[in-house]
């Protein structure tokens, strides 16, 4: 059934956004986080950052992209919470910004062909990003960051549903927005991210590192509302290794697209946001679809 069979397939989560967790075979980044305007990052400020993260999949698909037999099913709600600090320091005309997120998931996933059927809840790898610099111009944004996801959620081998992933992942952030007009009301973005991972936990396994790219486009609305196509792409660009590592040259990949809306709630300082990204040309990895609520709130 190719490499990672029972334990991969079902270890489909990870949240944290910079930090978040889960949708996908081994990456800890979850694909489709961010979406819209994705690489800017807000001024000076402290923010808070609540992500609702829906994955469902009842196929998954092979090496070749072809749906395998199985009986898979994968019901997986992520509540990541982020805390964002944006000092005042400058560094090469940037601001300094550092930031944390703690996921709590819920898994529920069952796969006929290997008698799977498990569900649980607790506290996922949390995500630490404590260097990031981020630029803002007339017509851009950018930014740049180094994160690290710890293995802090609760792993077993042996248990499907873990809400860890029993490894470390250290992960390079770089991207940028641009804006297509001067009073800023359409948008262009690209967010790229790199995850290197540690040995596994009571396994000779070592993933191989996956390379991501978010992108969106978005148009502004009445100065609150924003409307667009958000998507994502994610590749295994390394081989596994390890004796536990079956086909290691066999690389995932999967890509997503959807669409965006958002709201900011002027009175309570608070912004609203809601996508839903469909999987499509997925490899060796579920194909689904991930729906994300994201409250954001200025302090």
């Amino acid at each position: 059934m190719g490499k990672k069979i029972v334990y991969l397939l079902a270890m489909v989560i990870a949240l944290t956004m910079p930090g978040l967790l889960f949708a996908g075979a081994n990456n800890h980044y979850v694909n489709g986080l961010e979406g819209i305007k994705g690489a800017s990052v807000p001024p000076p400020g402290f923010y808070y950052k609540m992500y609702n993260v829906f994955y469902t999949a009842d196929e998954t698909m092979d090496q070749n992209g072809n749906e395998q037999n199985i009986g898979f099913d994968l019901t997986v709600y992520a509540m990541a919470n982020r805390f964002i600090w944006v000092t005042n320091t400058k560094f090469l005309g940037a601001d300094f910004f550092m930031d944390a997120t703690i996921p709590l998931l819920y898994t529920d996933v069952s796969i006929t062909a290997a008698g799977v059927n498990d569900n649980e809840f607790g506290l996922g790898d949390i995500c630490i990003e404590p260097l990031g610099l981020s630029w803002h111009g007339p017509r851009f944004d950018a930014a740049i960051a180094l994160a690290a996801y710890l293995p802090t959620g609760s792993y077993d081998p042996k248990e499907a549903a873990s809400p860890g992933k029993g490894y470390w992942t250290g992960m390079a952030t770089f991207g940028g927005t641009l804006y297509l007009d001067r009073t800023k009301s359409w948008s262009f973005s690209l967010l790229g991210r790199y995850e290197i991972h540690s040995d596994q936990e009571d396994r000779d396994f070592t993933p191989g590192d996956d390379f991501h790219f978010e992108w969106g486009v978005g148009k502004t609305f009445a100065k609150t509302w924003e409307a667009g196509i958000a998507g994502y792409c994610q590749w295994q660009v390394s081989d596994d290794s390890g004796n536990n590592a079956t086909n290691p040259n066999v690389h995932d990949q999967v890509y997503g697209i959807g669409p965006e809306v958002s709201v900011f709630i002027p009175q309570v300082k608070m912004f609203l946001s809601l996508r839903s990204l469909f999987e499509f040309e997925a490899e060796d990895r579920p194909q689904g679809n991930t729906t994300v609520l994201t409250l954001t709130k200025i302090f």
